[in-house]
């Protein structure tokens, strides 16, 4: 499993308006091969910071499947012209517990 993690700076007051496009993208990612969960969640010391978290099978189906897809066309129409600015995007893989 692998995690994507963006920090989302939204441009001031205009929270509540992305996040009702944020719902609407939610349906966009979820069809994607590859895809497992994602949330969302309101930085509380930070007005207008997000942090996205989207957990995905490969690295590649979000590289691959989901930004070469026509719901990641849809997704960056609702949700890019929020950002400022535009987020970076990493990924990370579990480092798994046990003795050393």
């Amino acid at each position: 499993m692998i995690l994507e993690v963006a920090t989302l700076d939204v441009r001031a007051g205009l929270g509540p308006s992305f996040e009702r496009d944020f719902a609407t993208a939610s349906a966009l990612i979820r069809s994607i091969p590859g895809y497992l969960s994602h949330e969302l969640q309101r930085c509380i010391e930070t007005e207008g910071r997000y942090l996205l978290l989207v957990r995905w099978e490969t690295v590649s189906a979000h590289t691959e499947g989901f930004r070469k897809s026509a719901q990641y066309a849809q997704w960056k129409g609702l949700l890019h012209p929020y950002y400022n600015p535009f987020p970076v995007v990493e990924h990370y893989r579990r480092v798994p517990e046990g003795p050393a």
